[in-house]
């Protein structure tokens, strides 16, 4: 076993966590701020179901012309707005994604240039401050894992959205809302716990 080897890989460890503590933090920020973004779209889908359901021309606001497609076409504005919104977000989210999944690859890559030097028992054995080198691999792989799934579902269900298709507007904040996984996001928590003493070891 090299020592030099085993010290640099807990170093590149140590960054990996400490890039996913960071944009934990973001990921969980961003997708709070879409919350209120899908709970307008999902208003705005409701106005214009009711619109749709309402005959104007039956009620006293007949004698404003051109009121009915006014009011559709400052709803489909108001939704394009929200969904310009959300892309941004998604922006953001890319970038957690990307970001962890540069860390892991590059630890990974580490621990592959270096296996020749590291035996199976350096590989998984635990300390008082650090946990093992596999389980610490295993953790990064699942964090990684989590959160390219996670942003991929949100990318493509918001590419499939139309300011002017009310059906697939309709479903897309339950959908949304159902891909919430607190108990994916507890374990990377609980990960990072394990790791704080290793983080700030020296």
């Amino acid at each position: 076993m090299s020592k030099p080897a085993l010290i640099s890989l807990h170093q590149a460890l140590k960054k990996s966590f400490q890039s996913l503590e960071h944009n934990q933090k973001v990921w969980t920020s961003v997708l709070a701020d879409c919350s209120p973004l899908m709970v307008s779209l999902d208003n705005l889908v409701e106005q214009s179901r009711a619109l749709s359901n309402v005959q104007i021309s039956n009620t006293p606001l007949r004698d404003f012309p051109d009121l009915e497609e006014r009011l559709r076409f400052k709803l489909i504005q108001a939704m394009e707005t929200v969904l310009g919104k959300l892309n941004e977000k998604m922006t953001s989210l890319q970038s957690v994604r990307d970001s962890i999944s540069n860390q892991v690859f590059a630890v990974f890559q580490h621990y592959e240039q270096n296996t020749d030097s590291l035996d199976l028992l350096t590989v998984t054995e635990r300390s008082a401050t650090a946990p093992s080198v596999s389980d610490m691999l295993e953790w990064l792989q699942d964090a990684e894992r989590h959160y390219r799934q996670q942003f991929l579902k949100r990318k493509t269900l918001l590419q499939t959205l139309r300011a002017d298709e009310l059906s697939l507007l309709e479903l897309a904040p339950k959908r949304w809302k159902s891909w919430e996984s607190p108990s994916a996001e507890d374990h990377i928590k609980d990960t990072l716990c394990k790791v704080a003493f290793f983080i700030e070891s020296q």
